[in-house]
């Protein structure tokens, strides 16, 4: 462990949720809520519809899971994950829209969103362009300054968001590998997703205990681990969830959701 790594007691688990229809998609987001802190909602655009928003939004309720808006690109046949441009404008309504639409569902269910995570091509694109960063920051800070803003830990985002007032939680990944630059490795290419329980609890404890984690060119890079994610829609993802949450425990360090200011 380097002298710079802070010695973390508690983590968060976060999963991007209600992105499925199946009864199978459904049954699987029931399971890994109890499995997780802090989960990430679809709003509507990439996947999910309202009553899939108040689904999730009730389960995490139940289980005491922080609840987070997940605003990605209105692109259902890719998922969100192909990467689209468009005018400042057009992405300040996208995001706004999408927060506004699940704070409605989430206040009238008693409950508090705490974050917000973009999505798939815009959470990547954010990473590596400093003026989409800005724009996404400066719209979630103008819609609520005290929401936190999760983001690849090293990225753009987290700079941005620092620069607009947002307290910024740095995300590592455990079912994806990373690249000597910090980026994610993509799905297309081999090896992008990690599929093997044990490798995902491996990196994550690397990434939670030392601070650092193995990229695909060999080379070990430092990363900033304040919240893990585990994909939900990846093969097995309960259990490759319950496997990372039960190294973590093994090892001393507490499941807990971010605070909001």
């Amino acid at each position: 462990m380097s002298a710079e790594h802070p010695v973390r007691a508690t983590i968060d688990l976060n999963c991007d949720l209600g992105e499925g229809q199946t009864a199978e998609a459904l049954a699987a987001e029931a399971a890994m809520i109890r499995l997780i802190s802090s989960a990430n909602i679809a709003c509507g655009q990439h996947a999910g519809d309202l009553a899939t928003m108040r689904n999730t939004v009730q389960l995490c309720r139940e289980h005491q899971v922080a609840i987070g808006a997940h605003p990605g690109f209105a692109d259902r046949e890719g998922m969100g994950r192909r990467e689209i441009t468009l005018p400042s404008a057009t992405v300040r309504k996208l995001v706004l829209g999408q927060l506004q639409t699940l704070e409605t569902i989430v206040e009238s269910a008693g409950g508090r969103m705490t974050h917000v995570k973009p999505h798939g091509a815009l959470y990547n694109m954010a990473a590596r362009d400093r003026t989409l960063a800005d724009l996404i920051a400066q719209t979630i800070a103008a819609f609520d300054p005290t929401l936190l803003l999760y983001g690849l830990a090293g990225s753009h985002l987290m700079t941005a968001g620092t620069a607009a007032g947002l307290v910024t939680v740095s995300e590592v990944f455990a079912d994806r590998t990373y690249q000597a630059n910090g980026t994610l490795t993509p799905r297309s290419q081999p090896e992008g997703v990690i599929l093997q329980p044990q490798r995902a609890a491996q990196q994550v404890l690397d990434m939670v205990q030392q601070g650092m984690v193995q990229t695909m060119q060999g080379t070990t890079l430092a990363v900033c681990a304040e919240t893990v994610c585990i994909h939900g829609d990846s093969p097995d993802a309960v259990t490759l969830a319950r496997m990372v949450r039960q190294a973590l425990e093994a090892s001393g360090i507490q499941i807990l959701p971010r605070e909001r200011p």
